[in-house]
């Protein structure tokens, strides 16, 4: 995981802008040696503002900005000279990212599409010159408002992977070898769990120059709700598909259990991944002859089904259809 490209969670130290304080000024001129008060005001500190950036997939490119530091905005002058505002500080970030507070772990905010903005921390405003304080009963007030001071705080990003179908499934299911042969994704596949670290991409190709995107999550255990194995990391990512794609290989000893646990570790996880659609995919079919499809199919839950071989390519159409089908339902 160290030298992985793909980075999901970090943590951050942001500190807004203080806003700069007003100015106590009097005019004098040549000809004006008791003119009124003309101090200006202070400028706005800067802004921490979090874009969406669909190009961005990782959050590798903060991994190492352990601090961002927005600017202070400037004292007012004489003259009603207003000080201009501190500079803003824009962290781009992939789509998915949620905002929490590290300290209390409270959901500030998620950016979703691109381009969207919004601010986490606010500049403190600037305080107002000893011009705005002028009365008739006070028409020389030798006093201003100071600006306001900076927001600050720890704060957790971290990434929820975008895609409309998600692999679900335990280690060596077959997820990655699906992957890389519908979609142009290369990730890492061999015969041992855990082969898969991090989540993977795939553009899938459909009929009609139409195209889906899939991700490959790393393999689920028993127990992964409470953290064992990949746990919690990877199980937020299962959040963002619109359909997931439950896949149990033909030679397991029951397919229908395995479905059951893998579904029962998602309701523990989050009840609302119940609500998503769903599909199974038996893998790994490629030895198995009509009479034993026809005999495990009596046993399969009730939900929308079927068989594929990776390595043959058999049935794979068929699946992109029932899943195209299941996305646009």
């Amino acid at each position: 995981m160290a030298d992985s490209n793909f980075v999901d969670y970090i943590k951050i130290y942001c500190r807004s802008g203080k806003g700069g304080a007003g100015s106590v000024h009097f005019r004098r001129e040549k000809f004006v040696p008791k003119g009124g008060p003309d101090g200006g005001d202070g400028g706005r500190g800067g802004h921490i503002i979090l874009r969406g950036n669909s190009q961005l997939w990782t959050l590798l490119h903060l991994r190492y900005q352990k601090h961002i530091f927005a600017g202070n905005g400037v004292s007012g002058a004489g003259a009603l000279k207003t000080g201009s505002d501190g500079a803003d500080v824009v962290v781009e970030v992939p789509l998915g990212t949620v905002v929490k507070d590290a300290e209390t772990g409270e959901f500030i905010f998620e950016i979703t599409r691109h381009n969207e903005e919004k601010i986490l921390l606010k500049g403190g405003r600037g305080g107002q010159g000893n011009n705005h304080f002028k009365s008739a009963t006070n028409q020389t007030p030798r006093y201003a408002q100071p600006g306001e001071p900076e927001q600050e705080g720890w704060f957790n990003f971290e990434l929820k992977v975008l895609a409309d179908v998600g692999l679900v499934g335990f280690p060596n299911a077959g997820k990655s070898t699906l992957l890389s042969v519908v979609s142009a994704a290369k990730p890492e596949i061999a015969n041992y769990p855990f082969t898969t670290l991090v989540p993977n991409l795939g553009i899938v190709s459909y009929r009609n120059n139409q195209s889906f995107v899939m991700a490959d999550i790393p393999g689920i255990i028993e127990g992964a709700a409470e953290g064992k194995g990949l746990g919690l990391r990877f199980l937020r990512h299962i959040e963002r598909n619109s359909t997931l794609l439950f896949m149990v290989p033909a030679d397991a000893e029951n397919i229908a259990s395995q479905y059951r646990i893998l579904l029962k570790e998602l309701e523990k996880y989050n009840p609302e991944l119940l609500d998503k659609k769903r599909i199974l995919a038996i893998t790994k079919c490629d030895m198995l002859d009509d009479e034993l499809i026809h005999e495990i199919e009596k046993d399969l839950p009730a939900l929308p089904y079927v068989f594929i071989s990776s390595v043959t390519g058999y049935n794979i159409q068929q699946l992109k259809d029932l899943i195209w089908k299941q996305l646009n339902s």
